[in-house]
């Protein structure tokens, strides 16, 4: 008998291939029959004019902290994602070390700084009760209800074995050895692999760059020559020219990286803009060196445009700019003098233009920002209108029409920048860009920056994009890029696809409806802490592991999920 028949489907399969009419059966967590059946079942719904799909896996999350407090990884779960990678960045929550208690209050208050988490919530949602990875990895085990899998963040090596020292600080060999022996018993407990930054945005909690920054070329490559020893393990990193084109140097890195590992090495994230068209060329060209080198280099790209939101009072992306966050990390009154003097807008308007910001220079037309939430009688009506209309009637300059509003509101005005990059010819290359063999959708952040940004909706949004929006891939295209891509790469065991023998990992969805809503600020992280969250639309059920987790939007309160464990509930990818 079957635990569960769904009848009656469109099955788009994950694999590329043609969706066709089929009844999907459910036995103990696996998919026991597609196709027309009569076999008697538990349960049994009608799918008629419903798409059923692989579970959505999401390559690039930071739900390390979030799953202990919401088990669901909500949204993404509500947007038919069943499987999530976390341990991005090279910031993990283990392996913490037993001699230094005080290492779980650096790591949160990084984790607070770098990824934007509530610290509240850090400090009251999560038990913190693990030091080694393998016992951080069992804190989450039978607990949530989706499948994660972790990779291993450079900078907790780096904080275990050299203490303090992590930051500006090179090991001795004994040292190294230490931090390689730690990794391969994260490795053996069921890390993914090694995740690890060298961005210049990539400060700690004291605003001192992240551990992980530190480290030279043959410290890196000593831990990427450590992956390759593990079966089913990968790499993740990032550099600062991710964020606009690679140097030369950043390219022979990740290409040596890839190599030693004998793994592919994925980052994030690509963007995509035809205003810089020399941009993506740049960028695949690290993928190109690899594949003569032997190696894999895959880039990780949005399917959407991921609205965040910005503040003069708070640290955001703004403060990232070169010369900004000298002013922007200022007391707040002072901060407000600063930013009235002309001189001093005029040098970080110079700063925001310039090379080196980099992709910060879309964030630099303050004329095309919108106005979000206001807290002062002076700025009532304000909310929704775009600065440049505005600074108009007012007869200014738009960042100076811009700073006196913030400065009514003591610097609390949230401010939206209005993408610069929502244009036909952007929208082309998105669409020539994801045809690359080593270009993958992902990239949400999902569990970081909660109260900026929302990218946990991209699956739904970018379905329906394709249904009934811009049509810039199939049905079955966007599927496939969505499920099967992104478990091949990561080597996921029969997992990604609707096929016989494997998980049940599933998504019914309306295609006339599916989509996300607008994302709405809510409280519901410990300690009432804000976040932004969006309702899944036209998404009817979701299965993970064989076991409803989300039925019309709704959690069910089951926890069917899986710690997915290297070699385990992996297999190796080759670079071949």
């Amino acid at each position: 008998m079957l635990d569960h028949l769904i009848k009656g489907a469109t099955v788009v399969d994950g694999t590329g291939e043609p969706a066709y009419t089929a009844d999907v059966g459910i036995r103990d967590g696996r998919i026991a029959i597609v196709g027309m059946t009569t076999e008697e079942a538990r349960t049994t719904e009608d799918a008629h004019g419903l798409v059923l799909a692989p579970g959505f896996v999401d390559p690039h999350t930071h739900y390390d902290a979030q799953l202990f407090w919401d088990p669901y990884a909500t949204p993404s779960l509500n947007h038919g994602v069943t499987t999530v990678a976390g341990g991005n960045c090279g910031f993990t929550l283990a392996p913490l070390n037993p001699a230094r208690p005080e290492d779980a209050d650096y790591t949160r208050r990084m984790m607070s700084k770098v990824e934007g988490m509530s610290l509240v919530a850090l400090e009251e949602g999560a038990p913190w009760s693990w030091h080694s990875f393998g016992e951080y990895l069992d804190a989450l085990e039978g607990r949530i209800a989706v499948n994660a899998g972790f990779m291993v963040g450079h900078c907790a090596l780096r904080r275990y074995v050299m203490g303090a020292d992590a930051v500006g600080g090179q090991p001795t060999p004994g040292q190294l050895a230490d931090m390689l022996a730690l990794f391969h018993e994260a490795m053996d407990a069921g890390a993914w692999g090694l995740s690890t930054t060298q961005s210049s945005t990539h400060s700690d909690g004291d605003g001192k760059p992240v551990a992980s920054r530190h480290a030279k070329p043959a410290e890196l490559l000593a831990l990427a020559k450590a992956v390759g020893e593990h079966e089913g393990t990968q790499i993740e990193a990032i550099v600062a020219g991710c964020l606009d084109q690679f140097s030369d140097d950043e390219i022979d890195l990740f290409v040596e990286m890839s190599a030693a590992a004998g793994r592919p090495l994925n980052w994030n994230v690509l963007t995509i803009d035809a205003a810089v068209p020399e941009r993506v060329p740049r960028q695949l060209e690290a993928s190109d060196r690899a594949r003569k080198a032997g190696a894999r280099i895959v880039a990780l790209t949005m399917p959407i445009l991921t609205p965040m939101n910005m503040s003069l009072g708070t640290f955001c992306a703004l403060n990232l700019i070169p010369g900004w966050g000298e002013v922007l990390g200022l007391p707040v009154p002072e901060r407000i003098a600063r930013l009235r003097d002309p001189d001093v807008r005029a040098e970080m308007l110079r700063r925001a233009g310039s090379k080196e910001a980099g992709v910060f220079r879309r964030l630099a037309n303050f004329g095309r920002y919108v106005i979000g939430d206001t807290y002062s009688v002076a700025n009532e009506g304000l909310t929704g209108r775009v600065v440049n209309d505005i600074a108009a009637e007012r007869g200014q300059e738009p960042f100076a029409c811009l700073v006196e509003i913030c400065a009514a509101d003591e610097l609390r005005t949230v401010l939206w920048p209005m993408p610069t990059d929502n244009d036909p010819g952007s929208w082309a290359l998105r669409a020539e860009t994801w045809q690359h063999q080593d270009v993958m959708l992902g990239g949400s952040d999902a569990g970081a920056h909660l109260d900026r940004m929302c990218g946990a909706p991209y699956t739904t949004r970018f379905i329906g994009d394709c249904l009934r929006g811009r049509k810039l891939a199939t049905l079955e295209q966007a599927v496939k890029m969505l499920t099967d891509d992104p478990a091949r790469l990561f080597g996921l065991r029969e997992r990604g696809r609707i096929v016989e023998g494997f998980h049940a990992d599933l998504v019914l969805f309306d295609p006339e409806r599916i989509d996300a809503g607008k994302a709405t600020l809510v409280h519901d992280l410990p300690g009432d802490s804000p976040r932004l969250d969006s309702r899944a639309i036209g998404i009817t059920a979701v299965w993970v592991n064989g076991v409803e987790a989300i039925r019309g939007d709704v959690v069910t309160g089951a926890v069917p999920g899986k710690v997915l464990r290297s070699g385990r509930d992996t297999r190796t990818v080759s670079t071949k």
